[in-house]
């Protein structure tokens, strides 16, 4: 191994690493420009500019607090978790560390990302603390765009080294979204334990570059479609909020009444989904025996007034807003829901065990919507529309079989529960405590 960097010899062994560093071992050719990038960031923090004894005072130190006896319970330990930017990554996250505080409000959880809008405030109503660093993303951008993303890695590398110093985490947590790659390769160059969770059944590109530097992948789907080292795979399922799972066992029941028998949950995310509603404005007039009906809709803020004209004028009872905080309690008053087929959304809907249908994002990165709602379809657990081929006939085709079927909506409830994996932050976080004791 002699005159091999620490970046090579550390990750050679891997399985898929001669495909890495040339740039095409994902289709992705900004990687191998990024290999280069990290030999000179390891050369640069090991010969001349930030050497580890500035970080760490020894040895021992640069581990944080694994220098306890193996075995030994009892001891408080400190995490950092990287990445977020949407719900999809951080509400996941929340729960994972929910679960660490959980086994001991003694230990330490500290968030890590770029501190957008959106992650500042669901992190400061979840209560946890988060440290900003400097990152952007590159996949999808133009040349130059990529190029300038890619120069302020090194930024973000030294801002996470920094932080790694004065938390001194036990382990570093990778969710995904390109803030998560300054920290966890910063925590590598500090010998730092190193995991990652993946939502999506196919994994982005920074969960599929630090695959490399992990001690453990912790996966959401059986099927992860992924040139992960098998060894390092775990599979849990993506977690799901405490609050969520509570409330999702508290409330089960659809609106039911002599005025209007099935209820129908319309859901584009957090934004809303421009399609979906234009959709279901053109399946309102299709409808027969429209009093039967009631509508829980989700616009998004910019769809919000013209949806509630379009129910009005077509005399359909509903509830619209732009965004629901109560999501569990929507789900469980629902008959059939209709949505998106992002990583948190399909996990919260095995947990309530509801009839769905997914109409996909069409430009979600690598098209992973599909592939999570074919997870379901191919169990029976869900249908499936493509966006090109939805229209407002098909859709109110759709609903009405189901609304007279109501068999195949209890089939398919059942098999998608059978999906659910209650349990997957407390074995992520069992799993953890075993390699920070391992280590």
């Amino acid at each position: 191994m002699a005159g091999r960097s620490n970046i090579e010899q550390g990750i050679s062994n891997d399985e898929g690493w001669n495909r890495f560093a040339p740039g095409v071992a994902y289709g992705y050719a900004p990687a191998s420009c990024l290999f280069i990038l990290l030999k000179k960031i390891e050369y640069l923090t090991s010969t001349f500019i930030i050497p580890c004894s500035i970080f760490c005072s020894s040895k021992h130190a640069c581990k944080g607090n694994n220098n306890r006896q193996k075995g030994e319970r009892n001891i408080a330990i400190r995490i950092i978790i990287a990445g977020g930017g949407t719900g999809g990554h951080l509400f996941p996250a929340i729960a994972i560390a929910q679960e660490f505080m959980s086994k001991d409000p003694e230990n330490k959880v500290v968030f890590v990302s770029t501190g957008n809008p959106f992650e500042l405030s669901v992190l400061d109503k979840a209560g946890f603390i988060l440290e900003k660093i400097t990152a952007e993303g590159i996949k999808g951008r133009g040349l130059l765009r990529q190029l300038r993303s890619m120069w302020k890695i090194p930024m973000g590398i030294f801002e996470s080294m920094r932080i790694i110093k004065n938390f001194k985490p036990d382990l570093v947590m990778g969710v995904g979204s390109y803030a998560s790659g300054p920290v966890a390769i910063g925590a590598w160059f500090m010998r730092k334990n190193i995991v990652l969770h993946e939502q999506n059944i196919l994994p982005g590109i920074t969960n599929r570059i630090l695959s490399r530097f992990a001690d453990r992948i912790y996966v959401s789907f059986k099927n992860t479609k992924a040139n992960f080292n098998p060894g390092k795979v775990l599979y849990t399922g993506n977690p799901l909020r405490k609050e969520f799972m509570q409330k999702a066992k508290d409330n089960n029941t659809a609106i039911s009444s002599k005025d209007y028998t099935f209820t129908v949950l319309i859901l584009g995310g957090s934004q809303g989904a421009h399609s979906i509603n234009e959709a279901v404005i053109n399946a309102l007039g299709h409808f027969r025996g429209k009093h039967k009906f009631y509508f829980i809709h989700q616009t998004g803020k910019q769809d919000e007034a013209a949806v509630k004209k379009a129910y009005k004028d077509q005399g359909i009872s509903c509830m619209v807003k732009s965004f629901f905080d109560n999501m569990a309690e929507q789900y469980q008053r629902a008959n059939l829901i209709i949505c998106r087929a992002g990583a948190t959304t399909v996990a919260e809907l095995t947990a309530v065990g509801k009839g769905v249908i997914f109409i996909p994002f069409p430009f979600a990165a690598d098209n992973h919507q599909v592939l999570n709602a074919r997870t379901f379809t191919e169990t029976g657990a869900a249908e499936m529309i493509l966006q090109k081929d939805l229209t407002g006939r098909v859709l109110a085709q759709r609903i009405e079989y189901y609304a007279s079927n109501k068999k195949a909506l209890e089939t398919m409830a059942t098999r998608s529960k059978k999906l659910c994996r209650p349990d997957a932050a407390k074995v992520i976080v069992e799993d953890c405590y075993k390699l920070i004791r391992n280590k």
